[in-house]
């Protein structure tokens, strides 16, 4: 079985959470996320939370305190997701590799469809319930 170590940013502004949907092709295909990616050889999770936002949704995070390690077995292989809270430096958000995009309050998060392993950070959220 295969491992992937992945990162996924919690980008909070205003009270809401960037939501990430995935395309309907290809693996867990409309399913909701936190954006993010794999960890480079080489780099900190946080150096490839911060590549990865600036590929995927063309804009610049700081990144804050870790909301949830995840280990999620699928069908292609175990995903080890470490999310981590992000403030939006500069830029606004445009959906390069997703679907949609949506900002969602804390307390809604749950009525989305997420890739099972984001639930345990979506849960934690709602608990929480952080502003930026």
């Amino acid at each position: 079985m295969r491992n992937y170590d992945v990162v996924g940013a919690v980008i909070i502004r205003d009270g809401f959470v960037l939501c990430a949907q995935r395309g309907s092709a290809g693996l867990l295909g409309g399913l909701w996320e936190f954006p993010g990616g794999k960890i480079e050889p080489g780099e900190t999770p946080q150096q490839a939370l911060v590549r990865e936002i600036a590929e995927e949704l063309d804009c610049f995070v700081s990144v804050g305190a870790e909301v949830a390690l995840t280990h999620h077995q699928y069908e292609f292989g175990v995903v080890r997701l470490q999310t981590f809270y992000c403030q939006l430096l500069t830029g606004t958000p445009s959906a390069t590799e997703h679907a949609e995009l949506r900002w969602v309050a804390p307390t809604d998060l749950s009525a989305l469809e997420w890739a099972p392993a984001d639930i345990p950070a979506v849960d934690k959220i709602e608990r929480e319930s952080v502003t930026f």
